[in-house]
């Protein structure tokens, strides 16, 4: 067995299988809009289509943290990308043969949905572990697996939006099944034999009571750790509005207003190149400064000022420098959630916390996209983008009001996990060390 600090090949594995999972999404994320915009032609039903989408992942979420580590994160991740891979492939396929019906569009993306996050959740828990057996620091790590999500987000969005205006929406969803073909693929070669990546053994079996508490475990630590819950709160409403934007307000900004998907493509890479640097900047120097004062600057920055911004022009010009700014400032969100995540979280409950709080972010996001597709049918698109940026500038103002944020700035206590009935982060445990982080940072 390699010792720790000299095998750097599993987590590179999970940095390259996740950021080629990250391309895979970035795809979806303008090809399912687009391909439900073409096919219905209603906003209310591509919003429709997101509801499907993202209601699994919130289920997925909340059930699934403590049968990771059991059934083994890399079998976790390799079925969850393949399923992935078989389902965007039909989309595309069955409509072809001229077969593919609404209800079926929107069974496929659910089917999506419920498999994409455990996936995710696998490779992200592994992060800790793979860092100490590569011999790298946690925020550092953090910042890489981030700063590979955040180039992948651009180089996806730019690759879709040129080929969902020149070659059609289906094929970027075969293109997108794909690329969790891969992810699956480099996951089974890369992490085989590392003992982190398999099932826990020796532990009680998972029977009905055993799954019931070790799921009560993972949500009474959340509750219990106020700066968490805190995070989990903010994060659950801002991924809301997110999933508007994602998958309504920009698509149909760029439809009337920006001429079409390629520009539409065009600002979410803006908005990705620049969010990998300012997460490449923070994994450098990041440390020298106050957690809560950069998050805080980075969420006012990468939030509401999109929504203002679309709302008050029709050129892409305007919009495009306000998402690279905006992307300056959210580059620096994940790489500290992720590391207050695992600082605070034990390692014997890594999975279930992060699975709870996962869970509890994504709590907003089936309604996001639905809510808003339905709110531009009726109070049109600027009213809708001006009503959404208000919401999200109050959300972004809770580091900077609420006493518990503090905590972003403090040490973590070695003794946590002696009050709860665990072990401290490192300390080793049960069950071995995964958003996600405490949800996902904004993406456009």
């Amino acid at each position: 067995m390699t010792a720790p600090g000299g095998d750097k090949r599993p987590l590179t594995t999970v940095l390259a299988a996740n950021t080629v999972s990250i391309t895979g999404n970035s795809l979806t994320l303008i090809g399912v809009p687009w391909f439900a915009l073409d096919t219905t032609g209603s906003p209310g039903k591509a919003g429709l289509v997101a509801f499907c989408a993202t209601l699994p992942v919130l289920v997925s979420a909340i059930a699934g943290g403590p049968v990771i580590d059991r059934l083994g994160r890399r079998r976790v991740s390799i079925v969850s990308d393949l399923v992935c891979a078989l389902a965007l492939a039909a989309v595309p396929l069955l409509h072809r043969a001229g077969v593919l019906e609404f209800w079926m569009l929107c069974a496929l993306m659910a089917l999506t949905g419920l498999c994409h996050a455990p996936g995710q959740m696998a490779r992200h828990v592994l992060v800790p572990d793979l860092a100490e057996r590569a011999g790298t620091s946690l925020p550092r790590a953090a910042s890489l697996y981030d700063a590979g999500a955040r180039g992948a987000r651009m180089a996806g969005a730019a690759t879709a939006g040129l080929l969902v205006a020149f070659m059609g929406a289906d094929t970027v969803l075969l293109l997108d099944a794909a690329t969790f073909g891969l992810s699956a693929l480099l996951v089974g070669v890369g992490l085989r034999g590392v003992r982190a990546a398999e099932p826990v053994r020796g532990g009680p079996r998972l029977s009905p009571a055993r799954y019931r508490a070790d799921l009560r475990e993972g949500y009474a630590f959340l509750f219990r750790a106020r700066l968490l819950l805190g995070i989990t709160v903010m994060v659950m409403v801002t991924n809301g509005l997110n999933q508007s934007w994602s998958a309504v307000l920009l698509p149909v900004h760029a439809q009337e207003k920006l001429g079409g998907p390629a520009a539409q493509g065009l600002v979410v890479s803006v908005f990705g190149g620049c969010a990998l640097v300012g997460a490449l900047l923070y994994g450098s120097v990041g440390e020298r400064f106050g957690r809560r004062a950069v998050f805080a600057a980075g969420f006012l920055v990468g939030g509401a000022p999109l929504y203002v911004v679309a709302a008050l022009t029709d050129t892409t010009a305007p919009l495009l420098v306000t998402a690279a700014a905006a992307g300056f400032g959210v580059g620096v969100l994940n790489p500290i959630l992720t590391t207050v995540l695992y600082e605070q979280v034990p390692d014997g409950l890594r999975s279930r916390v992060m699975g709870a709080s996962t869970a509890g972010v994504l709590l907003t996001t089936p309604l996001g996209g639905l809510a808003e597709g339905l709110l531009v049918e009726r109070a049109g698109l600027t009213a809708t983008l001006l009503w959404t940026g208000g919401l999200y500038l109050l959300a972004t103002l809770a580091p900077l009001v609420f006493p518990a944020w503090r905590g972003m700035d403090e040490a973590p206590d070695a003794e946590a996990g002696a009050e709860t009935g665990t072990e401290a982060p490192g300390s080793g445990g049960v069950s071995r060390s995964e958003p996600s982080t405490p949800g996902p940072a904004p993406k456009p």
